[in-house]
């Protein structure tokens, strides 16, 4: 019955191309969080950064930022995407090649990007650092993307579009978008890596980060609450709990965000009045994100017991309540007042982390876990280590953000206090100083949070094992099975 359910369901169904974007997402979830881990320890002890350039901070940063954004987020996204638009529309991705070339393409896009920062090529723009052949590809690898997953939608063999697959579709339309006009550039020379961005000054400082916090916006948001919106219910068993404001959630927040970039740019050249309308989209976000937070927690409704009897509900529920802290947080530190304590400090860092791992990780950590026994046909093999993954990410979470959001604020008031003399109080050097025992914990949290995730890999890697045991048990008793039978014949 198991081999017969997966057969059936790899001709109705795509499934082969989510078990190769699950797996990369994991495997480049533990080099982008071990990269991570290392840098954290080269900021905790200096003497870490040894005379090779590849490991230094300040080539390994972006691989960090690539591995896992781009890596383990976007194949999970790409992964999630496959399933759901399926699994809600009833039929069969539009193209298996096409399929195929959006993960070799974007498998070998984050390739490259890593293995180009640690060679020391790049940019040296924001989020936005790889160089141009690798731009070219990823955006090849997206306008097929979107082709792919417009078209299943147009073949669907239901007439309503899921709100789940809206999400994924301004995900995938506005990523496309952002990726094409932040990545102009002109090329030197056919035959080289370097090129000049078409543009300058403030103007390539607000495009930077119209796409930077756009990406956060579409790519980390999003994309990651269409998967919240088919996971969450189908692990509850329960209907979202309002669908109308599903509808409200997402066009909402697809008009305010795209506004909202500017608020990384208080106290700059860029025009106040333009700061301000950034802030102003900044504060209105957080109606919109909290009626998504809301709209996820309550779907629960009637079904709280769940929380006590199963994990993978713990992981989904705790990343909405995350994603409903740093969609507080945002608004709050886009405040000009409040952004002049916490721009330029770790506090920054500590909010993005907060969104990074506890909405974004945990999110996908508790789709995943609903996702791959269905890819095989099979159980989890172990209902405790999902237990002890949450527990050592939750730890690992606190650890980090409650360390960075201490660095960041003394480091902020450090660097605004003066003494009776209308001197500075402190030294830049001592505020590096007192940094020192925040990074160690840090670095802690770093580990507790990448030890639950080597746990998850280890349940996954027995799962698919029971799997093909089973499978090949089923196909011995199908032989054995044929063989009496031609032997009665």
């Amino acid at each position: 019955m198991a081999q017969a359910a997966i057969v059936g369901s790899t001709e109705q169904y795509n499934y082969a191309i989510i078990r190769k974007f699950t797996v990369m997402a994991l495997v480049w979830g533990v080099l982008g969080m071990s990269a991570g881990i290392y840098i954290a320890a080269e900021l905790a002890w200096p003497f870490l950064n040894f005379d090779i350039p590849a490991i230094t901070f300040g080539r390994l940063r972006p691989v960090h930022t690539t591995l896992v954004i781009f890596g383990f987020g976007g194949s999970a996204l790409f992964a999630t995407s496959y399933y759901v638009v399926q699994r809600t529309c009833q039929t069969r991705l539009y193209s298996d090649w096409m399929a195929n070339f959006t993960f070799w393409g974007w498998q070998i896009a984050v390739g490259l990007g890593a293995l180009s920062y640690m060679a020391g090529y790049t940019q040296a723009r924001e989020y936005a650092e790889f160089e141009w052949p690798i731009d070219l590809l990823i955006a090849v690898t997206w306008v097929i993307y979107l082709l792919l997953f417009v078209q299943t939608l147009r073949r669907r063999s239901q007439p309503h579009i899921y709100v789940a697959n809206w999400f994924y579709l301004a995900f995938i339309l506005a990523t496309a978008m952002l990726h094409i006009f932040n990545n102009l550039a002109v090329p030197v020379s056919l035959f080289s890596l370097k090129s000049y961005s078409l543009f300058a000054g403030v103007q390539d400082a607000m495009t930077q980060w119209w796409y930077g916090h756009n990406a956060v916006g579409f790519f980390l948001t999003a994309a990651f609450l269409g998967m919240m919106y088919y996971f969450v219910p189908k692990q509850a068993q329960r209907p979202v709990y309002s669908y109308r404001l599903s509808i409200v959630h997402f066009w909402s927040l697809s008009f305010l965000y795209m506004w909202v970039g500017g608020h990384h740019l208080h106290w700059t050249a860029l025009p106040d009045w333009t700061s301000t309308l950034a802030a102003t989209f900044s504060i209105m976000l957080l109606l919109p994100s909290w009626g998504g937070m809301i709209n996820g927690i309550m779907t629960l409704s009637g079904a709280w017991e769940k929380l006590r009897t199963d994990p993978i509900m713990l992981f989904l529920i705790t990343a909405l309540s995350f994603y409903g802290m740093s969609t507080f947080e945002g608004p709050l530190m886009s405040l000009k007042s409040v952004n002049a304590l916490s721009h330029y400090t770790d506090w920054t860092i500590g909010h993005v982390h907060s969104g990074a791992l506890g909405w974004v990780a945990m999110v996908t950590f508790g789709s995943f876990y609903h996702l791959i026994p269905r890819l095989y046909d099979t159980r989890i093999y172990s209902i405790r280590l999902i237990y002890v993954h949450f527990w050592l990410a939750t730890v690992g979470i606190l650890l980090y953000i409650t360390a960075m959001w201490v660095a960041g604020i003394f480091q902020g008031l450090m660097l605004r206090s003066f003494d009776e003399y209308g001197n500075l109080a402190y030294t830049f050097v001592e505020t590096v100083a007192f940094l020192h025992e925040p990074y160690v914990v840090r670095a802690i949290g770093g580990l507790f949070f990448i030890s639950g995730l080597l746990v998850m890999i280890y349940n996954v890697i027995m799962t698919v094992r029971r799997a093909s045991s089973e499978t090949a048990e089923l196909e011995a008793r199908l032989a054995a099975k044929m063989a009496r039978a031609e032997g009665q014949a």
